[in-house]
């Protein structure tokens, strides 16, 4: 599942950050590595971009970027 797909409140942890040459590494500097933690905050109102929560701060993502972002979503429970 990528991180588009996530639904607003709910959490995942990283598996993989596709991409290529300049924008994997932008997303790679901005804390989103495999295995850390990501929760979805908001959505814009037409649907682009998405805030997300990772590592205490707040980021903000185009749905395009966030299409690269392989993630495993957290089962409650």
């Amino acid at each position: 599942m990528t991180l588009d797909k996530l639904s607003v409140g709910a959490s995942g942890v990283i598996s993989a950050v596709g991409g290529e040459g300049p924008l994997r590494c932008r997303l790679l500097d901005m804390g989103l590595i495999p295995r850390t933690r990501v929760t979805l905050q908001k959505v814009a109102p037409m649907g682009d971009p998405i805030e997300i929560r990772v590592r205490g701060y707040e980021l903000t993502l185009r749905i395009e970027d966030a299409q690269k972002i392989e993630i495993e979503p957290e089962v409650k429970g």
